[in-house]
């Protein structure tokens, strides 16, 4: 499929920017979009330049979909796409549930279709810097925080689901081994939902982590700290700067003989595009690694069992 027809359901913050990007995609064009308030679908069809039609009309003239309709409608959306031929890129969380997701993953295995759920972060210029630095090194702590302050949006999910969630992403990326236990805290300030968390899992190898969550903060906080036998790596990612005390780094460290220092940085990436690159990828090419809802599964299972955990 040379040039995919792209259809967008949802209007709303996420919705908006795929339109937009989708717009401008190399390989692939915008069918058009629904949203379930017409103005809204009307107001962002006439900004991108594509129809807002029904739904039914927009499953039929795409061969793709992105879904980014809040959670509680991923399922029965993706569902109706796959029934219908076509590909899935579905914004995290997969589903609302694990069963919906498990339902999913083999309704698009059966069909032979894609089913791409939406982890920006793995499309990030960061995080290909981190696995570039890191390398095979073994990991025995990890500490992750991801903060921010009250916005009006995404609130139909806790914290976990809308925030946290990615930082689990990672370190399930990160550690080998399967999770084992998970202990949180957390509670709600705005919302009727869960608004911080911090949650304390541990892996069947011993590895631990630590991740805090928060969407109502005093400010912006993006951080990840890694401990292992080969030393320590701690990456800011809003300062984008990435340092790595080991044996043989960069810059001597005096008290530490044989040990230095390594500074790395990026350059950010438009994230959403390189993601967007990826699914028309996974439609045109064949299916990477991430794109049959496994990894998804994986993060909405750990951000659920976080989820129970909480007390």
């Amino acid at each position: 499929m040379d040039s995919p027809r792209i259809g967008v359901f949802g209007a709303g913050h996420f919705g908006r920017f795929h339109t937009l990007k989708l717009r401008a995609a190399t390989g692939a064009s915008l069918a058009g979009l629904h949203d379930a308030d017409p103005a809204r679908a009307a107001q962002v069809a006439m900004e991108a330049g594509c129809p807002a039609l029904p739904a039914e009309a927009l499953l039929a003239a795409c061969d793709a979909v992105v879904i980014a309709t809040p959670t509680l409608f991923h399922a029965r959306l993706a569902e109706a796409a796959l029934k219908a031929g076509k590909h899935v890129f579905v914004e995290k969380p997969i589903t609302a549930t694990l069963a919906e997701a498990d339902a999913l993953i083999a309704l698009a295995a059966e069909r032979r279709l894609v089913l791409m759920v939406g982890q920006i972060e793995r499309h990030s210029a960061a995080i290909r810097t981190l696995r570039e630095s890191l390398g095979g090194r073994r990991l025995v702590s990890l500490e992750a925080a991801r903060v921010a302050p009250f916005r009006p949006r995404s609130l139909d999910v806790s914290v976990v689901l809308d925030l946290m969630i990615h930082d689990l992403d990672l370190i399930l990326s990160l550690v080998p081994a399967p999770l084992a236990e998970v202990r949180a805290v957390g509670g709600s300030l705005m919302t009727a939902l869960p608004d911080w968390a911090v949650a304390q899992l541990r892996f069947e190898d011993g590895t631990q982590a630590q991740v805090t969550a928060s969407r109502v903060a005093v400010g912006l906080e993006r951080k990840l700290r890694l401990l292992g036998p080969e030393g320590e790596m701690r990456v800011d990612f809003l300062a984008r700067s990435l340092e790595f005390l080991a044996p043989g780094g960069e810059e001597p460290v005096e008290a530490m003989p044989g040990w230095g220092l390594t500074r790395r940085s990026w350059v950010d990436h438009d994230s959403l595009e390189a993601e967007q690159a990826a699914f028309v990828a996974a439609i045109r090419d064949g299916t990477p690694r991430e794109a049959n809802g496994a990894q998804g599964r994986a993060a909405l299972d750990a951000a659920l069992r976080v989820e129970a955990a909480l007390t």
